[in-house]
């Protein structure tokens, strides 16, 4: 659907890129993370034609953005960071525009903003000036121009900035909807977000590809398999006893008491995979044993380990 390979973009000595590459498969909704500075901007600009690559090759559905620009763009929705909006035209007027700039005829881009509007829930508001909309409002306009068209390819920069908590749930909820309708692309720096609504990450750091798998899978590629968190009903001053003269267990606290009599702790093991050994342990000594999980880390604390900080905000 989208294939980046050995990308590399300099400027001056400055190399941004460092011979990167990646694809997204069709119906992926993938997040492109990395700190300031680690190249999401340049790559993305790239992928859309807003910049060139000192080489490498980007293909859209096949089609080389170098040698065909013109057709590999029409595959292509672009939200950026600051959304073009022409304020004093109509959320109506303003998608019927992008429309005709798109190529198309007159009588085809106002059915097209029609069903962009329908897809943004944007039609209660479409003789409203944009300059009267919300924040949030103003990102759905933002998008529905990304849709006119109806690109198999979205790509989105940074979507959320500057909305407030319902916005940034309605602006999900909406991305949400689009998922195997469209291949999408999203950078932001809220990486809960981007946990939730993403399936696949890629981490940029110091223009290099340093991860890049199923969210689920780069947090437990990542984890520590000897953490665990372990929740166990019975008497507390026994599961302690238990823990502390067990040779399995390295170290452990306890976390918080779960409901009344029922214990969840963090137990550091001695040696690889101790869950069957711990059951039974306990099993042993009459307890119930509700769960005992590898403590999968979060997508920030598996960034934050890869690029050695939080993201900038």
């Amino acid at each position: 659907m989208l294939l980046v390979e050995d990308l590399v973009k300099n400027y001056g000595s400055h190399e941004a890129l460092k011979g990167i590459s990646f694809h997204l498969e069709e119906g992926q909704i993938v997040g492109l993370l990395g700190q300031n500075g680690a190249g999401k901007s340049t790559t993305m600009n790239i992928i859309t034609g807003y910049l060139s690559a000192t080489s490498g090759t980007v293909k859209i559905q096949g089609i080389d953005l170098l040698e065909q620009p013109k057709k590999a763009k029409k595959l292509l929705g672009y939200l950026p960071e600051q959304p073009p909006l022409y304020e004093k035209m109509t959320v109506r007027e303003y998608l019927q525009f992008v429309g005709e700039l798109k190529g198309l005829k007159k009588n085809e881009a106002k059915q097209e903003a029609t069903e962009v509007m329908e897809k943004t829930n944007l039609l209660e508001r479409e003789q409203m000036l944009i300059k009267h909309l919300s924040k949030g409002y103003k990102q759905r306009v933002g998008l529905a121009q990304a849709l006119v068209g109806n690109p198999p390819i979205l790509i989105l920069d940074e979507p959320m900035v500057g909305l407030d908590p319902n916005q940034i749930i309605e602006i999900r909820e909406l991305i949400r909807s689009l998922a195997g309708k469209h291949t999408i692309m999203i950078s932001s720096h809220i990486l809960s977000e981007i946990e939730t609504i993403c399936d696949h990450i890629i981490i940029l750091d110091e223009g290099t590809v340093v991860a890049k798998n199923e969210t689920k899978r780069l947090e437990l590629e990542h984890s520590n398999p000897k953490q665990l968190r372990l929740v166990v009903k019975g008497n507390k001053k026994e599961i302690h006893k238990i823990l502390r003269e067990s040779e399995l267990v390295k170290r452990y606290n306890l976390v918080s008491e779960v409901e009344p009599g029922v214990y969840e702790f963090q137990v550091v093991s001695a040696k690889e995979d101790i869950r069957d050994d711990l059951f039974l342990l306990f099993a042993q000594n009459q307890m119930i044993v509700y769960s005992i999980n590898v403590e999968q880390l979060s997508l920030e604390e598996v960034f934050i380990k890869l690029t050695g900080k939080e993201e900038e905000e």
